[in-house]
């Protein structure tokens, strides 16, 4: 289906790359968690619930979007986001058009 499989050092490698690019430290998510849960995270050992990356990506200042993207993009490419988002892009169009798509009657 997919060339962007989960891996489960996916996700905290992202939030490490994140959150260094934006200069923000593990102290700083004091508001949302524990620097220990988000030490946890980032070492794999913590899975955050989506409300959890909600409220983390907000520290993070990004969408939660570009956080799960990152999770998926292994390569940490340009051109691996645009290859990943046009799929994401052509599914949400596919899935679209089906739900607006009239139904057919027997």
């Amino acid at each position: 289906m997919s060339n962007f499989k989960f891996d489960s050092n996916g996700f905290p490698q992202a939030m490490r790359l994140i959150r260094k690019a934006k200069g923000v430290t593990q102290e700083d998510f004091g508001v949302v968690s524990s620097r220990t849960y988000v030490s946890s995270v980032e070492r794999g050992l913590k899975k955050p619930t989506l409300a959890k990356i909600d409220e983390l990506a907000e520290v993070l200042g990004v969408h939660p979007l570009t956080l799960l993207t990152l999770a998926y993009v292994h390569d940490h490419t340009v051109s691996g986001t645009q290859a990943l988002l046009g799929t994401v892009k052509k599914q949400i169009h596919e899935i679209l058009a089906e739900q607006s798509a009239p139904t057919q009657q027997p």
